[in-house]
């Protein structure tokens, strides 16, 4: 359990609705740092694993690259991450697809779901602290508008 003042805390910190499930084809767009350049990267892949520990979520995420196996572990809220795009979700009955590192080619398939969308809870819930929690915006005097002369 998570202290109530903690959980407030993390609650700031999530800053975007993400959907993401075990078997989904993920575009990850994260950026790279090469000296004083900064630049994004696309790694895209199958969700094999998602870890749920509120703002600490992360997804491990694998792809074939030359006929090699290569995963990834992505914290889901760290500010490296610039989106991820769900690409397509797919049918699985298990919580961790990592019978998936035995299979190659056809047998790593994974069968594709059309299915209605739901609300990631975690963001749903920092959605409403951030709401009840908002710091009113003052009114600035502003001049009255010009009507435009006829």
């Amino acid at each position: 359990m998570i202290h109530p003042k903690l959980d407030k805390l993390h609650m700031g910190l999530i800053n975007r609705p993400l959907n993401i499930h075990i078997g989904d084809y993920v575009k990850v767009h994260y950026k790279i740092k090469e000296g004083s350049k900064e630049r994004i990267q696309i790694y895209d892949g199958t969700v094999i694993a998602v870890q749920n520990k509120g703002v600490g979520k992360s997804i491990t995420v694998r792809k074939i690259s030359f006929d090699i196996g290569v995963e990834r572990i992505f914290p889901l809220y760290s500010p490296s991450i610039d989106k991820i795009e769900k690409v397509r979700s797919n049918r699985v009955r298990r919580a961790k697809l990592y019978y998936l590192r035995q299979l190659l080619g056809k047998k790593a398939r994974l069968q594709e779901l059309k299915k209605a969308e739901k609300r990631d809870n975690v963001f749903t819930r920092a959605d409403e602290h951030n709401k009840a929690n908002a710091k009113p915006v003052e009114n600035v005097a502003a001049e009255p508008e010009a009507t435009p002369a006829e």
